[in-house]
């Protein structure tokens, strides 16, 4: 069943989000007022090292005001490619410059309220280039056995949708 989108209206617009309400008729005829938010697109990567272990950044998120393990994502800039923006993203926010990238999955977090997008990318290395330039990005940067990501999942020091979908995708890896 497609819902039909008749209108959008923005309600609040800045550089980093549009929310909007749209008119949108059910199958059945009925409308309601739906909001929703439209942002820029993002990209990450999730890199691993020849010891198997994954890059992950620990960070505080004032929002939920939770602490969590996440992997390097960021918005893409005006012209980027995804690819690019996920090598700057981890470079700018762990000190590692990510060897070469392929791209592992697309993740939308949140698609019954927004059309936010992630390309998540894929790096079997990286090289210590100095530390972060976004050292407020994360309280820690390290490099963390993916035999314990699972567990990390369930104890829920990783709680960011992107972030679990990408490291257990990975995880389902051959």
């Amino acid at each position: 069943m497609r819902w039909q989108v008749n209108s959008e209206e923005p309600l609040y617009t800045d550089p980093w989000l549009d929310v909007r309400v749209a008119d949108v008729e059910l199958p059945d005829g009925r409308h309601l007022d739906h909001r929703l938010i439209r942002t820029a697109p993002g990209a990450g990567a999730v890199v691993t090292d020849s010891q198997r272990r994954v890059l992950l950044i620990w960070r505080h998120r004032f929002i939920t005001d939770s602490w969590g393990w996440e992997i390097p994502i960021g918005k893409i800039d005006d012209g980027e490619e995804p690819m690019a923006a996920a090598a700057r993203e981890v470079e700018e926010e762990t000190g590692w410059r990510p060897g070469s990238l392929r791209p592992l999955l697309r993740v939308q977090p949140t698609n019954g309220i927004s059309d936010s997008v992630h390309h998540i990318f894929r790096a079997d290395s990286a090289i210590h280039i100095g530390p972060p330039t976004e050292a407020w990005e994360a309280e820690r940067i390290e490099w963390v056995p993916l035999a314990d990501i699972r567990d990390l999942v369930g104890k829920g020091d990783i709680v960011s949708g992107t972030s679990m979908a990408a490291l257990l995708y990975v995880l389902t890896e051959p």
